[in-house]
């Protein structure tokens, strides 16, 4: 609550009405402003039927949109919102204010002259795989968001195919437990289990930048490709796990299928 400033307070006192995510988890920072607004939900399943109902009020009138945490419309509802009163010419501002995203950037330690914003993790552990394989190859600092009940599971992901790669995991920035962890997935991983209570609250990711990889390491396939490849043949098949080592590191599909496949026989004995 410390992190709003003085013009967004004077923007929810002068409103005419409050679009927010939870009524009751809003409710309690209006409160505290002592600001007595109506408050309307807006989640992915109502956006449209609020366009329709609100849109000739917020023609007329001061409304503001605000979220949970941090900045509206990253990774939250309004952006339909907003795109319908662009196209009905009404005028919108934003209020600058806390974005975890960027504090995250700012406390990570890593290059923050470019990045790229990717939102949340999936949850389903294949899809989180096959996610953060799309991403290992990415040239820029990755910043994503992952729930508490998940952080757990992309730290082995992320220990299995980007084991060299330095991250930031901060953890309810700006709040009472804030904590960040530094370091190789491993090490952080090691850290954040230590402690059950670090596994709680709210979780933002940075990943380092992919380093300049060595012409002789496209070329053939190391004990490390060879172990990752292992691993992923316990839980995807052979197809599938050609794929994904071939994102993630640069080597000729046809060379990893001979070797997936002399791994799989193998094992099979």
């Amino acid at each position: 609550m410390g992190d709003i400033s003085n013009r967004a307070i004077d923007t929810l006192q002068n409103a005419d009405f409050i679009i927010c995510e939870n009524p009751n988890h809003s409710r309690k920072l209006m409160s505290k402003l002592g600001i007595k607004k109506k408050l309307v939900a807006l989640h992915d399943h109502n956006e449209e039927k609020i366009i329709i109902n609100y849109i000739e009020r917020i023609k007329t009138r001061p409304v503001a949109l605000i979220s949970d945490a941090g900045s509206p419309l990253i990774s939250d509802p309004g952006y339909k919102l907003v795109q319908h009163c662009i196209k009905e010419d009404v005028f919108i501002t934003t209020i600058p204010g806390a974005s975890s995203i960027i504090s995250a950037l700012q406390l990570s330690g890593l290059p923050v002259n470019e990045f790229t914003f990717v939102g949340f993790a999936p949850k389903n552990k294949k899809k989180m795989l096959d996610f953060l394989s799309s991403i290992s190859s990415e040239q820029k600092t990755v910043i994503l968001f992952v729930s508490s009940h998940k952080i757990i599971q992309l730290l082995e992901i992320l220990s299995e195919i980007l084991p060299k790669r330095n991250i930031a995991v901060c953890k309810e920035i700006t709040k009472l437990n804030e904590r960040v962890f530094y370091g190789l997935p491993k090490n952080v991983l090691e850290k954040i289990c230590f402690s059950p209570k670090y596994s709680l609250g709210e979780f933002v990711v940075v990943i380092d930048v992919e380093k300049n990889i060595k012409g002789i390491e496209k070329n053939y396939i190391t004990l490390e490709i060879e172990k990752i490849i292992n691993r992923l043949l316990s839980k995807f098949s052979l197809t599938e796990t050609v794929e994904i080592v071939h994102k993630i590191s640069y080597i000729e599909k046809k060379q990893i299928y001979k070797k997936a496949l002399d791994i799989k026989n193998e094992n099979n004995k």
